[in-house]
């Protein structure tokens, strides 16, 4: 079997697949997420993953594959750690040696995509035709252009709406916390502080969103697809007609999918 984990800067996520072909639409056999601590010892990742693999009825030695995608660098040596002495395997991380992205990247720091971005190109072509779009909802909200052959031709990077939410908290003194939620009701206009905040932050950020992709649609000049990913993607799909796709699993989809091309 392969073991991917997608280490970001809020979660990793660790994901099993069957040792099969066909990574672009293999079913994701279990997904396990824990929160991104770099002083987390490989020792104590294997404490709490050899516990789910058990409940999932999967034996260490029954994992062959071990591949990392991470934007978390001071994490990487503990996963490695937790490879090779629990797995007795060494892991391929993403973009790195024989585990390189293998596709033209267009912009004018190539070395600065960011894995979990990378991935998403990877899985994105791989899934869909033409040019693309991809929307990525975690601690950053990125947005991708992919075009027609696979190329990643830029993108936008712009705060979480977790982030947006906490310098807004964090910077009043009697602003209160709320969580993130699709609003009750259509009306941008809030009768109380909470619904007032909801308002802002949701109705704002899913203005951002479709005003930020239809710019990106006018400058590309040609049909483009937009897939979304990541936590909060169907949150905001069901307020909006601005994705055509939602793809929970872009990000793991795209490791098992560089895996299966080293494989080859």
């Amino acid at each position: 079997m392969l073991l991917v984990a997608d280490v970001g800067n809020t979660n990793v996520v660790f994901a099993l697949f069957d040792d099969e072909s066909g990574a672009d639409r293999r079913p994701v056999r279990a997904r396990w997420r824990i929160a991104t601590d770099p002083r987390r010892t490989g020792d104590e990742y294997a404490v709490w993953l050899l516990q789910l693999l058990s409940v999932e009825g999967v034996t260490k030695d029954s994992i062959t594959r071990i591949v990392i995608g991470s934007v978390v660098p001071r994490a990487e040596h503990n996963l490695t750690v937790l490879a090779e002495k629990y797995f007795g395997i060494t892991p391929l991380f993403a973009g790195q040696g024989e585990a390189g992205w293998g596709f033209s990247i267009d912009v004018e720091q190539p070395s600065s995509l960011g894995a979990d971005r990378a991935l998403n190109c990877i899985a994105a072509h791989a899934l869909y035709e033409g040019d693309l779009i991809v929307v990525d909802f975690g601690t950053a909200t990125k947005f991708e252009a992919i075009d027609f052959t696979g190329a990643y031709k830029g993108g936008i990077i712009a705060p979480g709406i977790n982030l947006s939410l906490d310098a807004l908290v964090g910077r009043t003194a009697k602003l209160p916390r709320i969580a993130i939620r699709a609003p009750d009701t259509d009306s941008v206009i809030g009768r109380n502080t909470e619904d007032q905040m909801l308002i802002g932050v949701y109705w704002g950020y899913v203005a951002m969103m479709e005003g930020l992709i239809a710019k990106m649609r006018a400058e590309i000049g040609r049909p483009t697809r937009v897939i979304a990913t990541g936590g909060l993607a169907v949150l905001f799909d069901r307020h909006t007609d601005i994705f055509d796709e939602v793809e929970a699993d872009l990000t793991i989809r795209g490791l098992a999918i560089l895996a299966d091309r080293i494989a080859r």
